[in-house]
């Protein structure tokens, strides 16, 4: 598959700055932001006053971080528009996380802000090979999630043909994937999973369809994912990566190298912090993912803490970008698993999965408490030759499969093998784990 170079980039004078003037760059609209959070929004005035920060104390990068941190809670605490730093006239689009606890996460953006957030967009599209010939599905939901309505606008920027779908309606998305000539999706990568499984039972073969590129984001997915969703479709698979809080998508992208999403980093400042202590780790190591943004105008955002596992990767990359990359999240600190002491990612056990012939790529973790010992359950689909065949191969795959995840993972797991379609499907973010030692807590 081919690399990307400087034509696939939207702004190349931008995307492939040398790290010095980055850097000054960076530190010139830090100091912007570190103001307008100071003076328009009372909970980050407040915030520095009671860890004694002075605004212009920001007199090198580096300073970032004697800034504290934000949080999600700071978010619902100031519901709906105490973080906004500019009057409500001023503000032209109000979206909202999904609010599964609590008060949803509201954000706001002026005029400036959502043409940011669409050359954003355009810089992830183009990093893709997405140019003025594609037609581009959008399977993500349109509304107060920030995906269908923060992509839409960046591919009417690049000059694109937009099908604004949204999500859901499996039959229709193929029909119109098919009739209307589709060239590009974007949806989460479960979805693109469940997508192909319905083509598949339809009988519509990959050679059937235009699609060459899909970009995919919205929840944690392995490499081995994305292998299987670029064979069944013949297409270019990259990921993408964003948060509401900070923008929504086009904080990072991949390019066609596919080594790590590249951080738009005139936009964002990222850190790499330890999610137990808060402090920053050196460059290159595991931690959970930081990031202030630079440009922000109706949202300043001040070292958030995403909740992402990641690292930073610091060297070049063939496509000729500067901005650092991040690995794939490996999932979230706070969605983080802990059994009998060892981390557990669900990404992990999806990674294991994946790599084992006859196994689907949909799962679900269970994790209870008998007595005061944890207990994980994995149930996996296996295609239907392996459901109906002898016990004795069914137990060898069983047992393949947790030595597998012990070797892993370090941890021991009951594997159930269930049949094909049985798993719910999911047409937005997937959920693959229940964990039911809230309702068992351990005894004593």
């Amino acid at each position: 598959m081919p690399s990307t170079n400087l034509t696939l980039m939207w702004e190349p004078q931008l995307e492939s700055m040398e790290r010095s003037e980055l850097e000054s760059l960076q530190l010139q609209r830090l100091s912007e932001t570190v103001q307008r959070a100071y003076h328009q929004v009372p909970h980050y005035r407040n915030l520095f006053e009671e860890n004694a920060i002075a605004p212009d104390s920001i007199q090198s990068i580096q300073d970032i971080r004697k800034l504290p941190f934000t949080v999600k809670d700071h978010f619902r605490q100031n519901y709906p528009y105490g973080m906004f730093a500019v009057p409500m006239r001023d503000i032209v689009r109000i979206h909202s996380s999904s609010g599964t606890t609590g008060k949803p996460t509201v954000v706001g953006y002026t005029r400036r802000d959502l043409d940011t957030w669409s050359t954003l967009i355009a810089r992830l599209l183009s990093a893709s090979n997405v140019t003025a010939d594609d037609v581009i599905q959008i399977a993500f939901g349109y509304g107060l999630f920030t995906g269908g309505f923060g992509l839409h606008y960046g591919a009417e920027k690049v000059g694109a043909s937009v099908i604004p779908i949204s999500s859901g309606n499996t039959q229709k998305q193929l029909m119109i994937m098919k009739d209307y000539l589709t060239t590009a999706l974007i949806c989460t990568p479960s979805y693109a999973m469940f997508l192909a499984e319905a083509m598949e039972q339809a009988g519509i073969r990959r050679e059937d369809l235009r699609l060459r590129t899909g970009l995919f984001g919205g929840e944690p997915w392995t490499d081995q994912m994305r292998r299987q969703i670029e064979e069944r479709f013949n297409i270019h698979a990259t990921d993408n990566y964003g948060l509401s809080e900070v923008m929504g998508p086009g904080v990072a992208c991949e390019c066609l190298e596919k080594k790590g999403m590249h951080i738009n980093e005139d936009h964002f400042y990222p850190e790499i912090i330890d999610p137990v202590s808060g402090e920053v780790l050196p460059l290159g190591e595991m931690g959970e993912l930081v990031l202030t943004t630079l440009t922000r105008e109706a949202l300043p955002v001040i070292r958030y803490r995403t909740r992402d596992m990641t690292r930073l990767i610091p060297e070049p990359c063939a496509c000729g970008r500067s901005f650092l990359r991040m690995e794939k999240p490996s999932g979230r600190s706070d969605d983080m698993l802990i059994i009998r002491g060892v981390n557990v990612f669900p990404t992990q056990i999806e990674e294991v999965l994946c790599s084992i012939e006859g196994c689907e790529p949909h799962y679900k973790l269970v994790v209870d408490r008998q007595g005061s010992l944890d207990v994980l359950e994995v149930l996996v689909e296996v295609n239907e030759h392996l459901f109906f065949d002898e016990m004795k191969k069914q137990n060898a795959l069983v047992k393949r499969i947790q030595q597998e995840i012990r070797s892993m993972v370090g941890v021991s797991a009951t594997v159930r093998l269930v049949e094909k379609k049985t798993l719910e499907r999911f047409e937005g973010k997937s959920k693959r784990v229940v964990d039911k030692r809230i309702q068992h807590p351990a005894q004593g």
